[in-house]
């Protein structure tokens, strides 16, 4: 059965490089690098040979056939110890040469120097060598040239046997993505597309292969349907059910299996961290010390949810029950918290607080508890919105059963009677009445920090003001490398150096990076537009510079049915609305006369325009949809011309 074995790898080694046989024959118990190799004889018993005195150790080939009673007819490689202690091999390509040197081999035997003379050998050990010798000679007659075909089990038994020897992961990938988010996967698709047999290997701290994000904080909180989300998939407004993940699992390849693609693929290694790039040697180290080359490189690792010292500093009851929103497991424990009737407080007013405070109001209505938002702005989306916008969005928030505390921070938090009690502090005259409030669990939703551990280690350099890799006009931070998503920071011709954490732009510089990856040499100069949604009833879209501290001009209407995030879905079969593409303009309430607002009432819908030296930099489509196109054209007349 050993024997059996052996030929197997034989033939299993034959289509591998020196580097992978060696590191395959070390990890079985048929050959061991060391001054003593082990084999088993035809009986089962096991034969040691060892050094001679001058330290050479060789086997002849008449030692190989009655050792392992494989022939070596046929193109099969045998590998063994040289005097150096080295792998070698031995190939034979026809019958006709083993042929050949059987009269040499039978020398051979008969001069391979024993320990015993003959004659002075026991029963037992004369019969044991008459079995050997037998063997030999059985191994060395001719075999026929004809091959026999393979059943379809054998060549499954092979498949398997195969399969044995892989490692889990691959040593090697032609393309090489760190991080497994938006960036990664519209890289990944660019790359294929671009050079359609790439290998690529994207290597992701998550346990899940690349998902979408926005709906962690939108649909997944007004899917009804229970069974629904515990396979990770929402309902749409228009009814039509969606995964959560971009790509069904078929897509993908196992990575043990990537190299042996003829046509390539893509293969995601979950549960991996990259701990250092060695941009000189093109290798990368994971958190399990395991190395693998690549030819080219990605770095899309996004970024990580910032915390506020209050929260750093407290004791690890408090950390248990405070929750830096980002992933699926944090949707999960969020959710399950919000199932049980508890009063959530959520820290931040930007765009992820106030999506997480209007859909879980949306779950209190079904399942009882209380949602606080708290932030230091005097209303919701106060860095982005005109004030007055802000107030008005605010109050509508309100009426979602939202307790809305602006203009107040945390500057405390402690446990009292198994609950946080958070301190509060005025940033305004006009803050909050009270000082504290109670809450059974927290979430912090201030912002994200791009995620740059590699670039100390690596030797990157990253941007002192934006944070993120500083990468130039074509993404690339050094020969081979590029960053996307997130965590690079680029350079705008007109707008200056910036970093942007919207879900279009990791689709837009992910697909970008990739193309470059293979060749394309383009230079970045999208404008990448982001969207938001409170509710089925408030959302907008916006490009270029959107900050309430820029001059502002707004025009607005009253709303109708059709001016809603929840239509537009119904309508295009599309929650993400930057895989939305523009159309002709829509019938009905879209096209009414926009005019500067007289009362709270008129802002239903409208267009801010941001102004920065009298120019256009930027523009707010408030519950007015797939106009993107249009504002595109307006920033880069007023900016590119």
């Amino acid at each position: 059965m050993r024997n059996i074995r052996f030929v197997n790898l034989i033939q299993r080694l034959n289509t591998l490089n020196y580097k992978n046989s060696s590191a395959i024959l070390k990890q079985t118990n048929l050959l061991r690098v060391n001054t003593k190799a082990v084999f088993s004889n035809s009986n089962g018993q096991s034969r040691q040979y060892s050094s001679s005195s001058q330290g050479k150790f060789d086997f002849s080939r008449a030692s190989i056939y009655t050792l392992f009673g494989a022939s070596i007819a046929g193109g099969i490689t045998i590998f063994m110890l040289n005097s150096d202690n080295r792998l070698a091999s031995v190939k034979a390509h026809t019958q006709e040469k083993v042929e050949q040197s059987e009269p040499k081999l039978e020398e051979e035997i008969v001069s391979e120097p024993t320990e015993k003379q003959p004659g002075n050998e026991t029963p037992n050990e004369a019969s044991e060598q008459s079995q050997e010798s037998n063997s030999s000679l059985e191994q060395t007659k001719p075999v026929s040239t004809e091959e026999a075909v393979p059943t379809e089990g054998e060549l499954r038994a092979a498949k398997l046997d195969e399969e044995k020897f892989l490692p889990e992961i691959p040593s090697h990938a032609q393309y090489l993505i760190v991080g497994g988010g938006t960036a990664a996967m519209a890289a990944f698709k660019a790359i294929r597309a671009n050079d359609p047999t790439a290998r690529i290997l994207v290597v992701t701290e998550e346990d899940y292969k690349p998902y979408m994000r926005p709906p962690l904080s939108k649909d997944l909180w007004m899917t009804d349907d229970d069974e629904l989300i515990k396979q990770l998939k929402f309902k749409q407004y228009n009814g039509n059910e969606r995964s959560l993940f971009f790509l069904e699992d078929e897509f993908y390849v196992q990575p043990k299996y990537l190299n042996e693609q003829e046509n390539g693929g893509v293969a995601i290694l979950t549960g991996k961290r990259v701990e250092q790039i060695d941009v000189q040697n093109k290798t990368v180290k994971l958190n399990n010390n395991w190395e693998v080359a690549f030819d080219k490189c990605l770095i899309a690792t996004g970024g990580r949810p910032r915390n506020l010292p209050v929260f750093e500093k407290s004791w690890e009851k408090i950390k248990n029950r405070v929750t830096l929103f980002r992933n699926i497991e944090d949707f999960k424990k969020l959710y399950s918290i919000a199932k049980e009737g508890k009063t959530i407080a959520i820290v931040g007013g930007g765009f992820l607080g106030s999506e997480l405070a209007c859909a879980l109001g949306h779950v209190s209505k079904k399942f009882g508890g209380k949602v606080i938002q708290v932030f230091p702005e005097s209303g919701i989306l106060g860095k982005i919105l005109p004030e007055y916008l802000s107030e008005w969005t605010t109050s509508k928030v309100r009426k979602e059963g939202v307790t809305v505390i602006p203009n107040a921070s945390i500057n405390k938090a402690q446990l009292n009677d198994e609950k946080v009690e958070l301190g509060l502090q005025a940033t305004k005259d006009n803050g909050p009445h009270a000082n504290w409030l109670m809450a059974d669990h927290v979430v912090v939703a201030v912002g994200l920090e791009p995620n740059v551990e590699l670039a100390q280690k690596s030797g990157f350099e990253t941007d002192p003001k934006f944070g993120g890799y500083l990468v130039n006009a074509e993404l690339q931070a050094r020969n081979n490398i590029w960053v996307a998503g997130d965590a690079a920071c680029f350079f705008d011709i007109k707008l200056g150096r910036r970093r942007v954490e919207h879900h279009d732009h990791a689709v837009v510089s992910g697909r970008l990076a990739g193309e470059n990856m293979t060749g394309a040499a383009k230079p970045y100069w999208h404008q990448s537009m982001f969207w938001s949604d409170l509710g089925p009833k408030i959302g907008f879209e916006a490009i270029g510079l959107i900050d309430s501290s820029l001059q502002t001009v707004g025009l607005f209407a009253k709303a109708e049915e059709v001016d809603t995030p929840k239509a537009q879905v119904q309508e295009s079969n599309e929650s993400l609305r930057s895989e939305i593409k523009d159309t002709q303009l829509p019938e009905g309430g879209q096209t009414s006369e926009l005019k500067a607002p007289k009362s709270m009432d008129e802002y239903g819908k409208g267009v801010i325009l941001y102004l920065k030296n009298e120019t256009i930099v930027g523009v707010l489509t408030w519950n007015v949809f797939k106009r993107i196109a249009i504002a595109r054209q307006v920033i880069s007349l007023f900016i590119y011309s």
